[in-house]
């Protein structure tokens, strides 16, 4: 249940409300592309992926950002070399569940002003 942590019901903040927001705009969005949502909102202890979906035989890693306009650098600069790695970590800890690999790519989805921007392959892994 979304809110309750530790037992207690804690309010979502604004920030959190426009992230969770943000997220549905851009799975309605992929989902209309032809992806299928495999999860939402993984966790672990090396970070969190947004929306882990599946193109074909591909399995799509998202990470959603949203920034009222381009100042600062926009959505798709916010996401940092360090977050880039957290990623990749929570990918791998992912992909361990699993009985083989399948082939992934790693999206970015920036939503800047309300214009949606679909960044393929944003993130590679080495």
């Amino acid at each position: 249940m979304k809110g309750l942590v530790g037992g207690l019901f804690r309010p979502r903040t604004a920030q959190q409300l426009t992230g969770e927001a943000a997220e549905d705009h851009a799975l309605r969005w992929l989902q209309a592309q032809g992806l299928d949502l495999v999860e939402r909102n993984f966790r672990c202890k090396a970070g969190e992926i947004d929306l882990i979906l599946r193109e074909g035989q591909t399995l799509v890693f998202v990470e959603v950002r949203q920034r009222a306009d381009r100042r600062f650098g926009g959505a798709a600069a916010s996401v940092t070399p360090a977050k880039q790695r957290r990623l990749l970590l929570t990918a791998q800890f992912y992909l361990q569940r699993l009985r083989s690999s399948p082939p992934c790519r790693f999206d970015v989805i920036a939503i800047e002003g309300g214009e949606l921007s679909w960044l393929k392959n944003a993130i590679e892994s080495y």
